[in-house]
């Protein structure tokens, strides 16, 4: 049971969630990194000092180099550099060890936060939202698009910790030479500024469509699974396999691509290291044969510019990380900022949202509809000028044929959907339709696809209730019917159920939902087709359950069984998007219109043994 969800309907194509670009990514890392930048201070200067103790090693060389053309130079002289560069390359090694150890924990840190506040974000978008941009899209946010962050902090903040200062502090080294050797980095440095814009300008585009392409194969992987029943009863398994084909043979293109830019990439950087190779060479030869160096000098400033290859390289593998990651950050803070704005936009002030004394009385659980009505972006309007009232404490069934605005109608009720005009409150104040947005209470909505949460069972009921204690869960349990098979298990409240445990049936995820309902104790609750898929055996039992849960609440029922209209205080019965008929099951029934001509065929499709209805007009449960 959760206070939203309804069943996932096909996706628009056109209204994808947003990508953030650049600034926007840089500010919301800012934001998400504050109160840790100091840190971020002392894994700079740690990361420096290591990368200066890293210039000891060559700078001992050429002075040993230079030791046999200078008078009084010995042995000696030759331990005692050795023994300064050992311990300057210990040194440096521990230092830099540290600062690549703080800078994964900055990071690690850094990314737990951007994990924390997608799933928020996904939590607080409006279901609209998300069914319009297609369950793929955000799935490949969450998982995919999280993994490559994370695969990227894992390969190139060691690589970028060790070699940004090592890079750096190398160039100043080979200046404090001889500021003649600087004509390496003139002739360096343009080539890897092309190969890097280069590679900046063809990659970014490659690797978002590479995410978007691996999103839409996720979209049709997950609609493939999820309606599984239904692609074998049909024979659609052929038509899915060639969509989820064409989506993977999207994503082979775009990696094929993105490999193309990385090999153009590293052959530019192969031919920067050649010249600058060649350029220390020359440039070297003719210092020394004019007398303005040494050999040993120059020999300093090639260990150096040949020291520089590994943290060139280093930086230049994990670019394409960088790039992923980039890429990947963009869609992730999309759907940050889009569910910021959507809270933002809820919260607005409104000057209508002032309940009357008696609505803030908390919990009556008294809905108002007026003048409702709603369109699909790509149709009609599917309701028309909707305006009904649930009294506290009243059952209310909403029956009618496939197609005429049943589950839409729940939709709204629940806050799941805006409509495009009227509005719906509760004691008085609007529903909001995102999980955090505005102060109205949302009515809880259970729909006939419920979710089991992985893990113990107590775990997926204090979902609802965090502070029920076990004797509270019990309660609940023998409420709805589920205490009986619940004792049964070796485990009882502690059995592991949902993904990697025990499976349970459609009945018993129900019983759970309706379980997590009474411990959530909503004033308002829209029942959604709840209990379609169980069958004729179990029907009593969920309908039993549902009675439980349903005591002392007001409710809208979308019923898929009539049973459930017989028993409710008053029966709506929708047509077209319109209500065509209201008032009690008796009432309705004798008066032989809509209504009364779905019950007799109903009646008589049963044979009038459906569990608790007879085939006569029923009355009114008592309240």
């Amino acid at each position: 049971m959760t206070r939203g969800s309804v069943a996932p309907t096909e996706r628009s194509g056109s209204a994808r969630l947003p990508v953030a670009d650049g600034p926007t990514v840089v500010a919301r890392l800012g934001t998400l990194m504050r109160g840790r930048r100091r840190d971020l201070v002392v894994v700079a200067i740690v990361l420096a000092v290591g990368a200066a103790l890293g210039l000891v090693a060559p700078w001992g060389f050429g002075r040993i180099v230079d030791l046999p053309a200078r008078e009084g130079g010995d042995v000696g002289d030759v331990l005692a550099l050795g023994t300064v560069m050992c311990v300057a390359a210990i040194g440096g090694a521990a230092l830099t060890g540290l600062g690549v150890a703080l800078s994964a924990k900055f990071f690690e840190t850094l990314l737990a936060r951007i994990r924390e506040a997608m799933v928020t974000a996904s939590l607080r978008l409006p279901q609209s939202r998300v069914e319009e941009a297609g369950a793929g899209d955000l799935v490949s946010r969450a998982t995919d698009d999280v993994s490559v962050v994370s695969a990227a902090i894992a390969r190139a903040v060691p690589a970028l910790s060790r070699s940004v200062f090592a890079v750096v502090l190398t160039a100043v080294g080979m200046l404090a030479l001889d500021w003649r050797f600087g004509v390496v980095i003139l002739v360096v440095l343009p080539v890897h500024i092309a190969a890097v814009r280069m590679y900046m300008r063809t990659a970014p585009p490659v690797y978002t469509a590479e995410r978007a392409a691996m999103a839409d194969r996720a979209h049709h992987v997950l609609g493939a699974i999820r309606g599984l029943p239904s692609v074998r009863a049909f024979g659609l398994a052929d038509v899915l396999g060639q969509r989820i084909a064409l989506g993977s043979w999207g994503v082979v293109r775009w990696t094929m691509r993105a490999r193309i830019v990385q090999n153009r990439f590293f052959g530019r950087i192969n031919l920067a290291e050649f010249l600058g190779m060649a350029t220390i060479v020359v440039v070297g030869f003719l210092l020394v044969g004019a007398d303005l160096t040494t050999v040993g000098a120059t020999t300093t400033a090639m260990l150096l510019f040949l020291r520089l290859f590994d943290p060139i390289g280093a930086l230049l593998m994990v670019i394409d990380d960088v790039q992923s990651a980039i890429a990947s950050l963009g869609r992730i803070v999309g759907v940050i900022d889009l569910a910021d704005g959507a809270e933002t936009d809820t919260d607005a002030p409104s000057t209508v949202d002032i309940p009357t004394v008696d609505a803030q009385i908390a919990g009556l659980g008294e809905l108002t509809v007026s003048g409702l009505s709603f369109g699909y972006d790509r149709g009609g309007r599917v309701l028309h000028d909707i305006s009904l009232r649930v009294a506290a404490g009243e059952h209310v069934a909403v029956v009618g044929s496939s197609g005429a605005g049943k589950t839409t109608l729940a939709s709204l009720v629940a806050g799941i959907l805006s409509p495009a005009a009227g509005d719906v409150r509760l004691d008085g104040r609007p529903i909001p339709d995102t999980p955090d947005g505005g102060s109205g209470e949302r009515p809880a909505l259970i729909t006939q696809d419920v979710h089991v949460f992985a893990g113990r069972i107590a775990d997926d009921l204090r979902m609802a209730a965090p502070d029920a204690d076990d004797a509270r869960l019990r309660e609940a349990l023998r409420a709805v019917g589920a205490s009986e098979w619940v004792n049964t298990l070796s485990d009882g409240v502690d059995t592991v159920v949902g993904a990697g445990g025990m499976v349970l049936t459609p009945m018993r995820s129900q019983q759970l939902a309706l379980a997590r309902l009474i411990l959530l104790d909503p004033s308002m609750v829209v029942l959604d087709e709840a209990t379609a898929d169980a069958d004729s055996a179990d029907a009593d039992v969920l309908e039993a359950a549902a009675d439980a849960a349903l005591a002392g609440r007001s409710a809208l029922i979308v019923a898929h069984r009539l049973s459930q209209a017989a028993r409710a205080d008053r029966v709506l019965v929708l047509e077209r998007g319109a209500i065509v008929e209201q008032g009690t099951h008796a009432e309705l029934v004798a008066a032989g219109g809509r209504y009364a001509r779905l019950w007799q065929a109903w009646t008589r499709h049963r044979g009038g043994d459906e569990p608790g209805v007879t085939a006569v007009p029923g009355t009114p449960r008592s309240s």
